[in-house]
């Protein structure tokens, strides 16, 4: 049970970062337009950010020190503050995303428009932030959004042809749509899978939880657990929206079209699961990614920090976390559709993931902080492939988004 209750962590972080809102819309995208074409992107994914997280709770656990905090340490102030500004700016884009996503949820619920819920929704999480405890918040929000396993059960009350999935995830391919919208939607649900802010809230979530060296069974549980549930669930998205959408090549540009299988399957109740479902891992990635832009900047500067030290202890910490919420806000006024703006999250996203996953790699190996911890040969050969897909990745996102107009 304590370990069952440790992975907690890890499914908050998968939860909110393979299925917050990029996750929502780019898996029920590639499902509807795709079918499973798209599955193994998913599957590398989670092989991938597994490795880095596991790197990084690692680094947490052993040396005492988050990530981010070692690689200005490890690389110097000038490399690190590089990788401050571009994590931040990805940061507080993701957050006004996961912002819209929480209003978008609270719209179908009410039938009132999203915008009206955006300052709600931000309040809402900034008294969780500041009120809540730290594992109460992982458990409620992580947990709940567990509801999203509704997109699973759906599939066996839906005419499903589990044959026909299982040929599209093995031969899929561009299907009528070309060849770069193919890829740019590959890049864009790449980028969804290993959002930046996972793992720097994943190392901090491991120093706020003060892990030692005795915990990294704990921490191991978490990666192993938490990622591979995110990626089946981020899985089922796409298989409905292929059931549903695909065989009419329906483009998807909205929350309710992503909930309209449960509904199929479900009626009103399988619409009230899925917009829990919505909520939780909207509002759940919404504080991670909250917490993620404060750890980067305090960690940089050397300020005191933490969700469990108070405003008066870490002011500056919390007063980044403050400007952050605020930022998305203003962001969302703009009355950008939110929906939008996680497709080009994604692509920025995608683009900034080197600065995220390079010094990780670094730090990992440096024995100096590890000692003995330090990658094995092949923990290391897995993290030097995945680090090359991601700079594949973020070469191509901008001239697949430029090419196929954001792959429309």
């Amino acid at each position: 049970m304590k370990k069952l209750l440790a992975a907690t962590l890890g499914v908050l972080s998968a939860v909110g970062g393979f299925v917050d809102i990029g996750d929502l819309v780019a898996a029920s995208q590639a499902g509807a337009r795709f079918g499973m074409a798209h599955s193994w992107v998913l599957l590398l994914g989670v092989v991938g950010i597994c490795a880095y997280a596991e790197m990084a709770g690692r680094i947490a656990a052993v040396s005492g020190r988050a990530v981010f905090d070692l690689v200005r340490e490890r690389l110097g102030p000038r490399v690190a503050l590089l990788n401050l500004v571009a994590s931040y700016l990805v940061t507080v884009l993701t957050l006004a995303a996961e912002l819209g996503g929480v209003a978008l949820a609270l719209q179908l619920a009410s039938g009132l428009s999203y915008l009206i819920w955006v300052p709600v929704a931000a309040l809402a999480v900034w008294l969780v932030l500041w009120r809540m405890r730290f594992q109460l918040m992982e458990r409620v929000f992580g947990l709940a959004g567990l509801a999203l396993v509704v997109f699973a059960v759906a599939l066996f009350w839906l005419s499903t042809d589990w044959a026909a999935l299982g040929r599209g995830a093995l031969h899929g391919g561009a299907a009528g749509h070309g060849w770069g919208a193919y890829w740019f939607v590959a890049v864009a649900l790449f980028a969804s899978t290993v959002s930046p802010y996972e793992v720097f809230f994943f190392s901090s979530g491991g120093v706020e939880e003060n892990w030692s060296g005795a915990d990294l069974v704990d921490a191991r549980t978490s990666v192993l657990i938490g990622f591979p549930v995110g990626g089946f669930l981020a899985l089922s998205l796409i298989a409905t929206a292929t059931v549903v959408y695909h065989p009419g090549g329906t483009s998807l540009d909205s929350l309710g079209q992503v909930a309209q299988p449960v509904v199929l399957a479900f009626g009103g109740v399988g619409l009230a699961v899925a917009v829990l479902a919505f909520f939780a891992v909207t509002f759940g990635a919404a504080l991670e990614t909250g917490l993620g832009a404060a750890y980067a900047a305090a960690q940089y500067f050397g300020w005191q920090w933490g969700k469990r030290v108070s405003p008066r202890e870490a002011a500056r910490f919390h007063g980044v976390l403050l400007v952050s919420v605020l930022l998305g806000v203003l962001v969302l006024l703009t009355t950008v559709d939110p929906v939008t703006l996680t497709e080009y999250m994604l692509i920025i996203s995608a683009v900034a993931l080197p600065l995220t996953y390079l010094p990780i790699l670094i730090v990992a190996n440096d024995r100096t902080y590890l000692g003995d911890r330090v990658n094995g040969p092949v923990l290391n050969l897995l993290g030097a492939v995945f680090l090359l897909l991601i700079v594949a990745a973020s070469v191509a996102a901008i001239p697949l988004a430029v090419m196929t107009r954001m792959g429309r």
